[in-house]
């Protein structure tokens, strides 16, 4: 069983994905989408989004790291493919399912799911372009408006040579709105064994990755929001898979991960960074842990990193 970490915008960043490999359990990270227009990208992009290039494409943990491409033109996102994997990712991942009405209004994301032939094209002609040794990936979603072309997507994206699919088992009308249709995977798992199909969405538990898995038969699955809500669920659902015991992370341990990934952040965008991501975050550690209501409601005023890093050290002696 493999676990994914999900690319998600504006949430799963550099260190986000540092912090949580450093907890474990994962696989493979996908970083945020580099969106591709008309032209190559210059180096310094594909480091803003995926620094850990300069690190072999591994995280400080080790965990590979993969870079997501967005767009249209099949010929521009197959030379930035290129580019990224001379660079050192590891792979090329293609985004065909973001929700957000700014990316869709581009062509970009999940409206391409209108569009098979197109996601053929663009599968087809990055995965000609890019070496066999690199794999070639797409995230996709059910279906736009609804479901009754998700198996001409699906075939679409296996027809044109993708080495995985990871699939969020919603629509793009569906956005985030539980529940995720897990069971609606099953038909493409049994018809495609020979593809590598990762089932995403709603996985917030452990029982969760269980049922996903039983429910859509397929045997990876990728994380987004259940990995920030419980930082560790990755590795509890991998102690489970090799029948191990895991002890659940305690609001200490939380505590002391996001005061370690404090230590690198010395300029001034990195410290007013550090304030706005940690209240993003335990907006999410709510659903778990009882205690970050206190703590955001302590530090919810609060911009200077040292001021909320206090507030932080303050909870993790109480």
């Amino acid at each position: 069983m493999k676990l994914i970490l999900a690319p998600m915008e504006g949430v799963v960043d550099f260190k986000m994905r540092q912090l949580l490999t450093d907890i474990g359990g994962f696989d493979l990270c996908v970083t945020e989408f580099v969106r591709v227009v008309n032209q190559r990208l210059p180096r310094r992009v594909f480091l803003r989004y995926c620094p850990e290039l300069l690190n072999g494409g591994y995280t400080r943990a080790g965990t590979p790291v993969r870079i997501q491409l967005l767009g249209q033109h099949p010929q521009c996102l197959a030379e930035n493919a290129i580019k990224a994997i001379e660079l050192g990712s590891h792979g090329i991942d293609l985004n065909f399912g973001c929700p957000a009405k700014t990316v869709n209004k581009s062509k970009g994301g999940a409206v391409l799911l209108k569009e098979p032939e197109q996601l053929y094209q663009i599968v087809k002609t990055v995965r000609e372009a890019v070496a066999q040794e690199h794999k070639v990936t797409a995230k996709v979603r059910l279906g736009f408006d609804d479901t009754s072309r998700s198996s001409e997507i699906f075939d679409a994206v296996v027809q044109a040579g993708a080495d995985s699919i990871a699939i969020h088992a919603r629509t793009k009308r569906d956005g985030y709105r539980p529940p995720a249709y897990w069971h609606l995977l099953a038909p493409l798992v049994q018809r495609n064994a020979d593809i590598e199909i990762v089932a995403n969405g709603e996985i917030w538990s452990l029982d969760d990755a269980h049922s996903a898995r039983n429910q859509s038969l397929c045997q990876h699955l990728m994380l987004g929001r259940g990995a920030l809500a419980m930082p560790d669920l990755a590795a509890w659902i991998k102690a489970a898979d090799q029948n191990k015991i895991h002890e659940k992370m305690t609001w200490h341990d939380v505590l002391y991960h996001i005061i370690h990934s404090s230590m690198h952040d010395d300029n001034t965008k990195a410290k007013r960074y550090f304030a706005n991501r940690t209240k993003q975050w335990l907006g999410y550690l709510r659903r778990t842990y009882h205690q970050a209501d206190q703590l955001f409601d302590d530090i919810r005023r609060l911009h200077d990193k040292d001021e909320v890093l206090a507030q932080l050290q303050h909870h993790a002696q109480r």
